[in-house]
């Protein structure tokens, strides 16, 4: 088995650490382009909606101030933002005050983790084993029927997609059956029951309500698994090593098992790697399309409200995530393909 050198891991790491510093330095700097106050503007917002004085609202504002250190001068506050992040010590929201910001994020990322990653984890199976099928000469012919569809599915985006699915699924079949719901319009789970992990009838709630967001992401996400494998199946077919194990005399499903499809997983598995780093980021729109209680309605809340540490939060994560799996995917990658060398060239 082949050993990873010291040194390349060293490169690796260090190439880490810089992807998370510069994403944490743009993450910081393009909330305050826009120049608003996020304590003032909560602030300004609750004291009008309790009836409370001006001069209140000021005290509230510069003891608030004090707190998240928004009084310090910018630099200062960036230094404090970098040494807080890279502990994880994220802060407390500005909108949900004095709630934790890792609270949050924890409350919120295992229900994207848990349709997304399942979504994605399916798409890529059903697409590579669709899109190898297609590909492969000796195939059934039949399996080319997909191929429109799937190249349909993959031009449109996730959250179009998750708007026709609302439309015919919840909202028309609503009207068709006499307002009897098959798929609910919104949501993690039904207002009427109880939240307990124990309990099948929450966990049956649940995956009823996840099924037109999953499915929305698995039919865009199959298509692209299935026409890139299909792509690198039409090329590895060709290659020297299938004719030689075609002239051996080798069954065919051990030479599309064995020799096909083994070679054309690398790069699916690299691509793999990348898209569960960045489920979040995929889900987004999704999520607030059918108000699900992910992390990414989440986001996309803590933006309209302008709550700085919960934006600043969420989008280091997402990008924790992503720059992970490059990390690993570096790593692993030539123990899994003897051609590529640690070496540098």
């Amino acid at each position: 088995m082949r050993r990873i050198p010291l040194s390349y891991v060293i490169r690796r790491l260090g190439f880490l650490v810089a992807v998370m510093w510069t994403a944490a330095t743009i993450n910081f700097v393009l909330p305050h382009l826009s120049r608003k106050d996020p304590v003032q503007e909560q602030v300004t917002q609750k004291i009008a909606l309790m009836g409370e004085s001006s001069a209140d609202a000021q005290q509230m504002i510069d003891e608030l101030k004090r707190i998240y250190g928004l009084d310090k001068p910018l630099w200062q506050q960036y230094l404090q933002y970098l040494w807080n992040t890279f502990r994880f010590e994220l802060g407390r929201s500005i909108y949900q005050y004095p709630r934790p910001v890792m609270d949050i994020i924890g409350q919120t990322i295992w229900w994207t983790v848990g349709f997304a990653g399942t979504a994605t984890i399916l798409a890529f199976l059903i697409g590579t084993v669709l899109g190898a099928l297609v590909g492969w000469s000796k195939a059934p012919r039949f399996f080319e029927w997909f191929i429109p569809p799937l190249a349909l599915f993959s031009a449109v985006p996730g959250f179009i997609l998750a708007l026709v699915l609302i439309y015919f699924f919840a909202f028309k079949m609503q009207q068709w059956t006499n307002g009897k719901f098959y798929f609910p319009l919104r949501g993690g789970y039904s207002n009427d029951v109880q939240i307990d992990i124990r309990s099948w009838v929450f966990w049956k709630d649940v995956l009823w309500h996840s099924v037109l967001p999953m499915l929305s992401m698995l039919l865009v996400s199959t298509g692209g698994w299935a026409l890139g494998m299909r792509a690198m199946m039409v090329t590895v077919e060709g290659a020297d090593y299938i004719t030689f194990a075609e002239a051996k005399g080798l069954k065919g499903t051990r030479i599309f098992f064995n020799y096909a499809l083994r070679n054309c997983l690398l790069p699916q598995a690299t691509a793999l790697a990348m898209q569960l780093g960045g489920i979040v980021s995929g889900a987004t729109l999704v999520e607030n399309m059918f108000n699900y209680p992910g992390i990414g309605s989440r986001l996309g809340a803590a933006i309209q409200q302008f709550d700085y540490y919960v934006m600043y939060g969420i989008i280091f994560f997402l990008v924790v995530g992503i720059a992970l799996a490059t990390f690993i995917v570096d790593i692993i990658y030539p123990l899994l393909d003897p051609r590529i060398s640690y070496q540098e060239t």
